[in-house]
């Protein structure tokens, strides 16, 4: 049985070199969400900003995710999903470019909300895509897939701008991105799977999503319980700077340690989310209030912290359990759905570094963040209970 609203796309002798290609996109994307981050002791010098002011350009990047990700998909409804990929890649690669030229700090706000408007609809159409051409029961596995690009970014991708910005300045770390996405482009326009316009496809159809509460209630459980794994890897590395008091050569290979766990979790997550899927959302979410709650209490060493930065890192196995389950409760309005999904992704963006940003800012130092994120991956928690009752409330109605 196909997937909602991705049976028309035919089957590609070479699904590898697709997953690769919609694998590479997600490499560029992860690299400048989350290099970003990293670079705010470096851009913010060069900006004449301090820190948690250099965070609002994070939030600016996630804002335009947010409002672009459910635009884009409802005005593309009827643009075949190869052409809308490539299209959303070059206005990621110009905008990354501009970036890497902000010349102050209004330009720069303005520039990654620019940046941010292409994401969520990349990542939603590349899962459908993937899903399209891989059996039913691997759903998430094939969603995960496309989202090893963004955790091999945090591995190799993040720990190289942020060893670019060290050495040749921050400005570089854009313009890398920008050089990514081009490759993208290039290897989309060979491997992506030539659509058609989806029978029926219309701007109407697809924001029927927003009538279902399941939807809502998916959606919410990301933009709270990932907030938590923001509010951290925000300010990672100054925290290691400051509290831990490692060398900033360092700080790459901590990075490199969240990319391995947010690789291990998006993995054994998908692998998971196959069999029992509501059951390993809640698994997670538990799994990361632990996590973070571990956070506070090691920051004082480079071992226990590296250690503890690898488990908040498995907390993004979330990812393809959320798209998966958007799968099943969107019915014919896929592509919102699943843009939707990155839109309250980086709500989380937005939302966790602006909490943990306050907390520093009132005097509780930079370990206060771990407790913030604590927090929120409990409302996440508390979201999925709400979740779970209302779809057994719908099922009894429906037996009745």
């Amino acid at each position: 049985m196909a997937v909602p609203g991705t049976d028309e796309i035919r089957p590609v002798a070479h699904v590898g070199l697709v997953m690769f290609a919609l694998a590479m996109g997600g490499f560029a994307i992860g690299t400048t969400e989350f290099a970003v981050m990293s670079l705010v002791p470096y851009f913010s010098v060069g900006l004449g900003i301090d820190e948690p002011t250099a965070g609002h350009v994070i939030s600016a990047y996630a804002l335009g995710v947010v409002i672009g990700a459910p635009i884009i998909a409802v005005l593309a409804a009827k643009v075949a999903r190869r052409t809308l990929l490539i299209a959303l890649m070059a206005v990621f690669g110009i905008a990354n470019l501009l970036s890497a030229l902000a010349p102050s700090y209004g330009w720069m706000l303005a520039f990654r909300f620019l940046s941010g408007l292409p994401h969520g609809a990349y990542f939603g159409v590349a899962a459908l895509v993937a899903a399209s051409i891989s059996p039913p029961n691997r759903r998430a596995q094939a969603v995960a897939r496309v989202m090893l690009g963004l955790t091999v970014a945090t591995i190799i991708g993040v720990p190289f701008a942020n060893w670019i910005g060290q050495a040749l300045g921050w400005r570089w770390g854009f313009g890398i991105v920008a050089l990514l996405a081009l490759l993208t482009m290039a290897l989309l326009f060979a491997y992506a799977p030539r659509d058609t316009i989806r029978p029926g496809a219309s701007p109407f159809r697809e924001l029927g999503a927003l009538k279902r509460r399941q939807v809502w209630l998916t959606l919410a459980i990301g933009a709270v319980g990932f907030g938590g794994m923001f509010a951290v890897y925000t300010y990672l590395a100054s925290t290691l700077m400051e509290v831990t008091q490692v060398s900033p050569a360092l700080v790459p290979l901590v990075l490199c340690i969240f990319g391995l766990g947010l690789t291990a979790g998006t993995l054994v997550g998908a692998w998971a989310a196959d069999r029992a899927l509501m059951p390993s959302i809640a698994g997670m979410l538990l799994w990361t209030v632990a996590s973070l709650a571990l956070f506070p209490f090691a920051t004082g060493n480079i071992w226990a912290i590296s250690a503890v930065v690898f488990l908040i890192g498995t907390s993004g196995g979330l990812g393809p359990m959320l798209q998966t389950r958007l799968m099943d409760v969107a019915g014919d309005a896929q592509t919102l759905a699943a843009a939707l999904n990155h839109s309250a992704f980086n709500t989380a963006n937005a939302l966790g570094p602006w909490l943990g940003g306050m907390a520093i800012a009132a005097g509780h130092g930079w370990s206060s963040t771990g407790w913030v994120g604590t927090a929120l991956a409990l409302g996440g928690f508390a979201i999925w209970i709400v979740a779970v009752l209302d779809d057994r409330r719908d099922a009894k109605v429906r037996r009745t």
